[in-house]
């Protein structure tokens, strides 16, 4: 049920897509939730694949829906900024599977949600793709859940000019009901730019994956919502990797080297 306390936190999250835009950083479990928002980040989205590497499984819908959507709400429930889920391409083959899953994160206490237009076979058909998007939208009503509509034509490929079909996905997934638009894979400034200036909606794009831009150059060309993706999973199951062939190498501890302290830790996750 959505709640006064909730549609405030979708308001706030659709604000921060106004103006000159903002950073979105990606947890994975609530105590990455939490340290991200003791850092001051105003809203947090959950990462598929951090969720999955967490489980020892890769990314790409192999974790099953109830243990990720489990996870977003401990993600919620651990933090006071509002929280957009990574809902993957809707977990179902059918426009009423997404629908059920927009449902669930809601009630999960999610004010926002990322939604694929790929499953494993490609690109969905881009009627398909809209009819899947009317769902989360019926499912999520404006003003209650901030729906960004990821296109994974750069990321995965399309026939013809990528450029354009970005844009014509992009137009029908705003009349759909999409809040803004996620373009993940493109790679250099002149093409983001151009994409910015072209989708009738606020631009996300992730930093960090293939694309090495920084986030004040991408809110520089028009970007609204820089996100991470896995990049601070990535970065800190490779602290634990590193760690780990040091311990066994030599034993040595040099990886403590600038950790939070025990105590310190222990505070933070205190009250």
């Amino acid at each position: 049920m959505t709640t006064a306390s909730s549609t405030d936190k979708a308001a706030a999250l659709l604000a921060l897509h106004a103006g000159r835009g903002f950073v979105l950083p990606n947890a994975w479990d609530a105590g990455s939730a939490r340290i991200l928002e003791q850092a001051g980040f105003p809203a947090i989205a959950t990462t598929s694949a951090g969720i999955a590497w967490s489980h020892g499984i890769p990314d790409g819908e192999a974790l099953d829906r109830e243990v990720m959507l489990d996870q977003v709400g401990h993600i919620v429930a651990a933090v006071g900024v509002p929280v957009t889920a990574d809902l993957e391409a809707g977990y179902g083959a059918t426009p009423d599977d997404v629908g059920r899953t927009v449902a669930r994160a809601v009630e999960l206490g999610a004010v926002g949600g990322n939604l694929e237009d790929a499953g494993r076979d490609g690109l969905f058909g881009i009627d398909e793709a809209v009819d899947r998007l009317r769902a989360a939208r019926s499912a999520a009503p404006r003003g209650t859940f901030v729906l960004n509509a990821r296109t994974d034509t750069y990321f995965a490929g399309t026939a013809g000019d990528a450029f354009a079909a970005t844009v014509e996905r992009a137009v029908r997934y705003v009349e759909a009901g999409a809040d803004c638009v996620f373009v993940p894979g493109v790679v250099d400034s002149d093409t983001i730019r151009r994409l910015a200036a072209a989708i009738p909606a606020p631009l996300n794009v992730v930093a960090g994956l293939a694309n090495l831009i920084d986030a004040p150059t991408l809110l520089s060309l028009g970007v609204k919502r820089v996100s991470l993706g896995g990049s601070l999973a990535r970065a800190a199951l490779s602290t634990v990797e590193r760690a780990a062939r040091e311990l066994f190498d030599s034993g040595t501890l040099g990886f403590l080297d600038g950790a939070i302290p025990y105590a310190d830790m222990q505070r933070r996750f205190g009250a």
